[in-house]
C-alpha cells in the first residue's frame, strides 16, 4: 500500500485490531485450554517427567514453560524495536514473527501422547514468535491514533481478540464435545484444535497486517557503520540505541513508577492467566469439557469488559480505572482460593470474575504507557514494554511453582499472589500521568542515538 493514512483511520484501525482476532485463537484455544490439558492428561507421564534432573507433573511444567517462554524474548525485545523503528520496518518485522509463530503453532498438531520433548520445543517457538510480532502490533497503537482515542482503541484491540478467540475455540470445543461422532480419540481431537487455531491465526493474520502501513521514516546508516554488512550494521544499531534509551530512562520518574507498578500487578495478571487452566485440571479435578467451557464464557465476558473499561477511563480517567480492575483482581484470587474441587458451578463464577477484568486491565495498562512514549520510537518502546510484561510473567509462575512445591497445595500459591495487585497498585497510585505524558516530548532520536532535552 502507497501512502500512510492519517490517525484514527477506520481502515487501519480495522485492520489492526484484527490481528488480535488473528492471534487469539492461539493463546485462547492453544495456550489457554488444549495445550495445558494434553500437557497434564497426556503428554506428560502419570509418574511425572524428569527435567533437569527435577521430577515435575504436567501442571508444573506448565509453569516452567511459561515462565522459561518469557525469558526467551527478554533481551532481544527492545533491541528489534528500536531496529524497526530506525528502518521503518514495523510491518515486515511483525509479518515475519506472526508467520513464524503460526507456523509453529499449527506443528503443534503433531505432538502425540508421551512427546515431552516435541511439546516442550514447539511451544517454546510459537509463543516466541507471538511474543515477538506482538511488540510490533503494539508499537502501531500510538502511530494510529490521538490520545483522545487511544484508550478506546487498545480496548477495541482485545475485544476483537476475546471475539476471535472465543470464536475459534467455539468452533475447536463443538469438535472435542462430539469427537465421537466424529470418529475421533478425544486427544485427536484436541490435536486438530491446536491446528486449526495455528492456521487461523495464520490466515487472519497475513489479512490484518495488509490493513496496516508503515508509519515511520527509515533513517541512513550512520557513516560508523558504512563497511559492515546490513544485518550487523542494524543490530549494532539497535544494540547502541537501546543502550543509551535505557540510560536515559532513569531521568523519567513517574514513566519508570509506572513501569514498576504494571511490572508488579501484570505479574497477577499473567500467571492467573497462565497457571489457570494447570489449576482448574490438576487442583480442581474439572473435565476438559468444563475447562473449556469456562475459557469460552472468560472470553464472552471480556468483550464486554474491555469496553466496559474503555468506557469508564473515559469518564473517570485511565489511571483510576486501572486501579479498580487491580482491586478486583484480589475478588478474584480469593474466590479462586476457596472454590471447591469437582464443581463446575463455582469454577463458572470464577471464569466469569476474570473475564470481567481481564480486558480492561490489559487494555488501559498498554495505552495509558502508549501516551507516555514518544511517538518516533513506538516500536523500541513496546519493545520494552514486551520486556516489561515478560519479566512480569516470569517471578509469578516461579513463585506459585516454589509455594505449590513447598506447601503441596496450589490453594495457598493463588492467593500469594494478592501481594502483587496490592504492591502494583499502591505504587500505580503515585504516579503523577500528566507529568509522564509531557515528559515524552523531551526525547530526541538521532542515528543510533537517543537524547534527552
Amino acid at each position: 500500500m502507497s501512502g500512510t493514512p492519517p490517525r484514527n483511520d477506520r481502515r487501519t484501525i480495522f485492520g489492526w485490531a484484527m490481528y488480535d482476532w488473528a492471534n487469539s485463537a492461539y493463546t485462547t484455544t492453544t495456550v489457554a485450554v488444549l495445550f495445558p490439558a494434553l500437557l497434564v492428561d497426556e503428554i506428560v507421564p502419570e509418574e511425572g517427567y524428569r527435567l533437569f534432573g527435577l521430577l515435575v507433573d504436567g501442571e508444573q511444567l506448565g509453569s516452567l514453560l511459561i515462565g522459561f517462554g518469557a525469558l526467551m524474548v527478554f533481551a532481544v525485545s527492545p533491541v528489534l524495536g528500536a531496529i524497526a523503528d530506525f528502518s521503518a520496518s514495523n510491518k515486515r518485522f511483525m509479518r515475519a514473527f506472526a508467520i513464524f509463530g503460526a507456523i509453529f503453532a499449527t506443528s503443534m498438531y503433531f505432538i502425540g501422547s508421551g512427546d515431552v520433548v516435541p511439546a516442550i520445543v514447539l511451544f517454546l517457538l510459537a509463543q516466541a514468535g507471538f511474543v515477538g510480532s506482538i511488540v510490533f502490533y503494539d508499537g502501531f497503537l500510538p502511530d494510529i491514533t490521538t490520545p483522545d482515542t487511544i484508550d478506546r482503541v487498545s480496548s477495541k484491540g482485545f475485544a476483537f481478540g476475546y471475539l476471535g478467540g472465543g470464536l475459534n475455540f467455539l468452533l475447536v470445543l463443538l469438535l472435542l464435545l462430539f469427537h465421537e461422532e466424529a470418529g475421533l480419540a478425544e486427544i485427536d481431537a484436541a490435536r486438530i484444535g491446536m491446528g486449526f487455531a495455528g492456521l487461523w491465526w495464520l490466515g487472519f493474520g497475513i489479512y490484518a497486517i495488509g490493513h496496516l502501513h508503515e508509519t515511520g521514516v527509515a533513517q541512513a546508516l550512520p557513516a560508523r557503520y558504512a563497511r559492515r554488512p546490513k544485518p550487523l550494521a542494524y543490530l549494532a544499531v539497535g544494540f547502541r540505541r537501546t543502550v543509551a534509551t535505557t540510560r536515559r530512562l532513569r531521568g523519567f520518574r513517574d514513566l519508570l513508577r509506572f513501569v514498576v507498578a504494571f511490572i508488579l500487578y501484570n505479574d497477577g495478571v499473567q500467571t492467573v492467566i497462565a497457571i489457570a487452566p494447570f489449576y482448574a485440571k490438576e487442583t480442581l479435578d474439572l473435565e476438559t469439557e468444563t475447562l473449556a467451557l469456562g475459557i469460552l464464557m472468560v472470553q464472552a465476558i471480556a468483550v464486554a469488559g474491555a469496553f466496559g473499561f474503555g468506557r469508564i477511563a473515559e469518564r473517570v480517567g485511565t489511571r483510576p480505572a486501572i486501579l479498580w480492575s487491580i482491586s478486583l483482581w484480589s475478588v478474584v484470587l480469593a474466590w479462586g482460593f476457596f472454590v471447591p474441587a469437582g464443581q463446575a458451578m463455582p469454577f463458572f463464577v470464577l471464569a466469569g470474575l476474570i473475564g470481567l477484568v481481564l480486558g480492561g486491565t490489559q487494555a488501559l495498562s498498554r495505552s495509558l504507557y502508549g501516551s507516555m512514549i514518544p511517538e518516533e520510537a513506538s516500536a523500541e518502546f513496546y519493545g520494552f514494554f514486551a520486556v516489561f510484561e515478560k519479566f512480569s510473567a516470569i517471578l509469578g509462575p516461579f513463585i506459585f511453582f516454589a509455594v505449590d512445591r513447598i506447601t503441596g497445595s496450589s490453594r495457598g500459591a493463588v492467593l500469594s499472589l494478592v501481594v502483587f495487585f496490592v504492591a502494583g497498585g499502591l505504587l500505580l497510585a503515585r504516579v503523577d500521568v500528566d507529568a509522564a505524558r509531557a515528559s515524552r516530548l523531551r526525547w530526541a532520536f538521532h542515528g543510533d542515538e537517543a537524547e534527552v532535552d
